[in-house]
C-alpha cells in the first residue's frame, strides 16, 4: 500500500441488536459480508462461505449485511426485502439460504412460496413486502457499506477490514485463518 492509502474498513461495528450473526462475540474472526440475493457472484461466494463456516466452526461469526444492487438486479430489493420478512418472524438464516439456494426463483410469487416452505406466517409476510417494512433497514445496511467503501458484491471484511483477496475457499481461509 502507497503512502496516503488507508485500508477500508468496516465504518459500522457489527452488532448483536442490528445484525444477522452466526456464531459467537467470542469468535476469534469475524467475518462480515455485503451481499446481494440475486447477483450471480454472491450466488457462487454463497457455498464457500457455508464451507469456511463449517471448516472454522466455533472460531468464527459471520455476519450478512444487505447491498442489494437494483439497477443490476430487478428483484434484489425485494429478496432483501423477504430476508428481512423473515428474520422478522425469526428465520432470517433460513430465508438467507434458501434465496441463495434458488436464485432463479425470486419474482413476488415465489418469495411467498419460500415463505410457506419455511413456515412463515405468509399474511404477514406478504403484507411486510406490500408495505415495504423493512426498507428503511435495507437502507441502513447499504448505507454503512457506502461508508465502508463497498461499490460491488460480495465484498467481505475480516475483523473490521477489508478482505480484498479472493473469496475462492483456500484464499478466504487463509485469510480468516491469518486473522484469527
Amino acid at each position: 500500500m502507497s503512502a496516503g492509502q488507508s485500508e477500508a474498513v468496516l465504518t459500522v461495528p457489527v452488532s448483536e441488536g442490528r445484525d444477522h450473526i452466526q456464531g459467537s462475540a467470542d469468535a476469534a474472526v469475524t467475518l462480515v459480508e455485503y451481499g446481494d440475493y440475486e447477483c450471480p457472484y454472491c450466488g457462487a461466494a454463497y457455498p464457500i462461505v457455508k464451507e469456511v463456516e463449517r471448516t472454522l466452526g466455533d472460531e468464527l461469526r459471520s455476519v450478512f449485511r444487505n447491498f442489494p444492487l437494483g439497477d443490476l438486479h430487478p428483484h434484489a430489493v425485494q429478496a432483501a426485502e423477504a430476508a428481512e420478512a423473515a428474520a422478522g418472524q425469526g428465520r432470517f438464516w433460513e430465508m438467507h439460504d434458501r434465496l441463495y439456494e434458488h436464485q432463479d426463483r425470486e419474482t413476488t410469487e415465489d418469495l411467498i412460496e419460500h415463505a410457506r416452505a419455511l413456515g412463515l406466517d405468509v399474511e404477514r409476510f406478504r403484507s411486510d413486502l406490500e408495505e415495504h417494512t423493512y426498507e428503511p433497514r435495507i437502507q441502513t445496511d447499504f448505507l454503512s457499506g457506502v461508508r465502508s467503501g463497498v461499490n460491488g458484491t460480495p465484498t467481505f471484511f475480516i475483523n473490521g477490514v477489508r478482505h480484498n483477496g479472493g473469496y475462492d475457499l483456500d484464499s478466504l481461509l487463509a485469510a480468516l485463518r491469518a486473522a484469527a
